[in-house]
């Protein structure tokens, strides 16, 4: 662990994260498994430089756990069920827990299936999208989540009432020797995780990720509420966060348009967030060990394509990620001044020690 406060963020180990983030958790309540279980999704998702949605996140759970709008003790359960399909009721529990479990039922069922998909319904705000899709690649399947944002920050295309969120999608596809290609990205151009950290770390937004209601750019990220985020591609990503939300929300019976609660600003009501989780077992298609070897092929052929000028690399998804896994895996989680007064603020509420050296 290393510190400045007068320059780069102090620095923390994945352990130390973790202890931290699960006795915030124990203290309000939250039983001593599950806690663990939160905290371990969390520091990995800052482990992957997912910052928004990791220990950044912390303080507004705790405070929608302390305001009674997570149930501590759900019954989380299947309440319908085919040999490859499940929908999973999470009974408002922390959405991690929930959605993990929904990935343990899909690779379940997808062993015996070669292929299953489960939903959810009320559940919460899980984290970045990519720490589940990747959750089957530990039996040699393929995974694919989708979820609908617990907050409408997207106008249909053209208007300018707020009805839809970010609806992120994430792919995992393992290879044999390269790391796995890991499609982790929002419906719109920026997730709203981004503008929350923008604004706590005192930065400006570029120009493309929000515009205001008259449809000039939006750069200051504490005047989000002035306006709202762009889909990525114009119309098309509206066309895919309308579709993600459908499968994700409608067809699970969880919230999607109007009755979205934003999670942000509303600590009590329950927030009905839908998901699904996809896992396909490779081995019903194709040798795997062929597969994964094809894969890496398909890397290696877009790492070493022809490059415009000026570009030093091609990379594909996940790779950005993987190292940064690496380098935070060796050199600690850096955390922000800002964000660290933040959680030992919430520290000293909760009467846990704080993060510290």
């Amino acid at each position: 662990m290393t510190t400045s406060r007068a320059g780069k963020p102090r620095r923390f180990s994945a352990d130390d994260l973790q202890a931290f983030i699960e006795r915030a958790f124990r203290a309000a309540g939250v039983p001593d498994d599950d806690a663990r279980t939160v905290a371990e999704l969390m520091t990995r998702l800052d482990l992957m430089g997912a910052d928004g949605h990791g220990v950044f996140r912390l303080p507004h759970y705790i405070r929608r756990i302390r305001a009674g709008g997570i149930n501590l003790h759900p019954d989380i359960r299947t309440v319908r069920e085919t040999d490859a399909t499940a929908l999973v009721d999470g009974d408002n529990g922390v959405g991690h827990l929930v959605v993990s479990r929904a990935a343990r039922i899909a690779m379940d069922k997808a062993e015996k299936c070669g292929v299953a998909w489960v939903g959810t319904r009320n559940s919460n705000h899980a984290g970045a999208a990519s720490i589940y899709a990747v959750m089957p690649l530990e039996r040699a399947m393929i995974g694919l989540y989708v979820a609908v944002g617990s907050a409408n920050h997207l106008p249909p295309w053209g208007g300018v009432d707020m009805l839809l969120s970010t609806n992120p999608i994430a792919v995992a596809i393992p290879a044999l020797e390269e790391p796995p290609i890991v499609l982790d990205m929002a419906t719109t151009v920026a997730a709203y995780g981004k503008v929350k950290t923008a604004a706590q770390r005192g930065e400006t937004m570029p120009e493309g990720w929000m515009i205001d209601r008259q449809g000039k750019p939006l750069t200051d990220p504490k005047r989000a509420d002035e306006g709202f985020l762009l889909p990525i591609g114009g119309y098309k990503g509206y066309g895919l966060s309308l579709i993600f939300g459908l499968l994700a929300g409608t067809l699970n019976g969880a919230a999607l348009g109007s009755t979205v609660v934003d999670f942000n600003k509303d600590d009590t009501t329950t927030t009905n967030t839908g998901q699904f989780i996809v896992a396909l077992d490779i081995k019903a298609f194709a040798d795997l060990d062929t597969f994964k070897r094809d894969v890496d092929r398909v890397i290696r052929e877009m790492r070493s394509s022809d490059r415009l000028p000026d570009v030093e690399s091609i990379r594909v998804p996940g790779e950005g990620s993987h190292a940064t896994f690496q380098e935070r895996s060796r050199s600690g989680i850096p955390i922000p001044d800002s964000l660290l007064d933040t959680l030992n603020a919430l520290a000293g509420e909760l009467a846990v020690p704080v993060l510290s050296e």
